[in-house]
């Protein structure tokens, strides 16, 4: 596993692109994961520090890297 969060991290970033999401729940451990719906799509975990509201409306990234590999953030 390790040596996949490395080689994702070593690989640019290829593309970003905004989604429409919303938050539907939070899990606290030192830093919140939460559990986010994509609009006409499945649901994501990610990982932040700042806090956002269950239920309500949020942007995220879908950020693609060269190798192939996909992870969703919420932007900066």
């Amino acid at each position: 596993m390790a040596q996949n969060k490395w080689a994702n991290d070593a690989s640019p970033v290829w593309s970003v692109e905004t989604v429409d999401a919303m938050v539907r729940s939070v899990q606290w451990d030192g830093v919140a994961i939460y559990l986010v719906s994509i609009e006409n799509g499945p649901s994501v975990l990610i990982k932040d520090k700042r806090p956002h509201l269950i239920g309500a409306r949020a942007t995220i990234e879908r950020v693609t890297r060269d190798n192939g590999s996909i992870f969703y953030r919420f932007p900066e």
